[in-house]
């Protein structure tokens, strides 16, 4: 098996920017009770790689039992981007992102597919500068296993020569239906969506640094390997809560 391409999230695999829209989902619904804030915050977490319009169609069909006019649905989206635009362009890099990307594209064919909007994710991929290291960028409204598929006939792809590194349940989803090999990024010390039985993840990494050495054991399988499924066997970190304060279109 050889690895010939690899797929990027963007929040939280590249950028760590993941908590910036915890905090921007806690402060669209800030005028709600505390435990309407928790459950949209946990849905936000659990469900990282999918659109913000249909977090705020289920936010608003579960939880406000209310129905969601397209006009609050789009100010709802650019009250989210505003929030959200200059902490993402100046907040750091995910350790070892940059670098890797810089190293490796002239090796592999590399990819960023996000549950951001289509044109914001591109438009901040060329704000940072990463536009010469990919091969294209691709957001919503397409689905993570849409996109995956896409790469895969586009660019003469097989799923075993494919890998998809995502932060979330719904990357997860989005590789297996594609076929693909699938990397956890589990930030240490933050709430952890793969903390379950049910996800079959072979390989978790707490940043891309290590991200090389992965690679480097999934083409030769004989190697000495390590996964997600081994690391789960030893004593569980204590997962922090996001902080959220009720009044503070991947």
């Amino acid at each position: 098996m050889t690895i010939k391409a690899i797929v990027f999230d963007f929040d939280g695999v590249i950028t760590e920017s993941m908590d910036i829209k915890t905090q921007a989902f806690a402060h669209l619904f800030r005028n709600y009770s505390e435990d309407i804030i928790k459950k949209v915050v946990k849905l936000h977490l659990d469900h990282g790689g999918m659109s913000r319009y249909e977090k705020f169609r289920i936010i608003y069909r579960d939880y406000l039992k209310s129905h969601l006019a397209e006009d609050e649905e789009e100010r709802l989206g650019k009250e989210f981007s505003e929030f959200c635009y200059e902490k993402i362009i100046t907040c750091p890099y995910v350790k070892g992102a940059k670098e890797f990307l810089e190293a490796n594209h002239g090796k592999y064919k590399l990819f960023i597919v996000s549950g951001t909007p289509h044109d914001e994710v591109n438009h901040l991929v060329n704000i940072r500068k990463l536009r010469k290291f990919l091969q294209g960028v691709w957001g919503t409204p397409g689905t993570k296993s849409e996109l995956l598929k896409m790469i895969l006939d586009k660019y003469a792809l097989k799923p075993s020569e494919v890998v998809f590194i995502g932060d979330a349940p719904t990357d997860y989803e989005g590789a297996k239906e594609a076929g693909i090999h699938f990397i956890a990024r589990i930030a240490p010390g933050q709430y952890n969506p793969f903390d379950s039985d049910e996800f079959n993840i072979d390989h978790s990494i707490e940043n891309l640094s290590s991200l090389t050495d992965i690679l480097r054991k999934m083409d030769n399988p004989r190697s000495t390997n390590w996964g997600y499924r081994h690391q789960k066997k030893k004593k569980r970190l204590e997962i922090n809560e996001p902080k959220v304060e009720k009044n503070h279109k991947r």
